[in-house]
């Protein structure tokens, strides 16, 4: 079960899917039955990791970020009341009604104002317009979905195609330390992205090369303000 978690952390949820479905009849008998008990307590499958509770399509059961090692400048850690209930759920106002990319409202306010769990579906992003309209030669920033306030600014320190194909590969887009507004953006001990004005961006799960936070595109499709 430790080398499947290990899987997990390092390879794009597709391949470690096929990984598991191919273990009853590639690995030893022992190992087989243990992935497929990793299998069916992780709800590894892409049904279950494309919904939620309540059913809403749009919804991931996300992930867990890495808990932040004391002592570590970034990511810049704070408390739990970020994330105290507010006028709309942890955030003061909804969403803004026109966001960039054409992201979703519901989902997005969803996401941003009423989750501390749940993401969009691995993907999601590469089925808006984003790969369409982002100008792939000059650094684009990324805006809170709900305050308009510019959270990170991509690619900087990689080229353009090296965000793309890092994002491709998680399923989401990948920001790293360098890329970070940190004036308006915060982790809580557990790893968890938030928006300094309450909005749930996304986890930070960090590789062999450093912090590298996962945001859902419907929290930073926002337009300046």
């Amino acid at each position: 079960r430790r080398y499947l978690h290990y899987l997990d952390e390092q390879l794009p949820h597709t391949t470690m899917r096929a990984f598991v479905l191919r273990a009853s009849t590639t690995l030893p008998r022992s190992f087989a039955r243990s992935a497929k008990h990793s299998s069916n307590r992780r709800s590894v499958s892409t049904t279950t990791r494309a919904s939620s509770s309540d059913g809403d399509m749009n919804l991931s059961d996300g992930c867990k970020g890495a808990p932040v090692a004391d002592g570590v400048a970034l990511p810049i850690v704070c408390g739990e009341d970020v994330m105290s209930a507010k006028a709309h759920g942890t955030t003061e106002t909804s969403v803004q009604e026109n966001l960039r990319w054409s992201c979703d409202f519901k989902t997005a306010d969803k996401i941003c104002s009423f989750n501390r769990h749940y993401a969009e579906h691995g993907g999601y992003w590469e089925g808006t317009s984003f790969l369409a309209e982002v100008d792939r030669t000059v650094e684009t920033t990324y805006y809170d979905s709900v305050t308009g306030k510019p959270l990170f600014i991509a690619p900087r320190g990689r080229t353009m195609e090296a965000f793309l194909k890092e994002s491709k590969s998680h399923g989401w887009p990948s920001f790293r330390d360098e890329e970070v507004v940190w004036a308006n953006v915060r982790c809580l001990k557990n790893g968890e992205a938030v928006s300094t004005a309450g909005t749930h961006l996304g986890h930070n799960l960090p590789d062999r090369t450093g912090n590298r936070y996962c945001i859902n595109l419907v929290s930073v499709a926002g337009n300046p303000m």
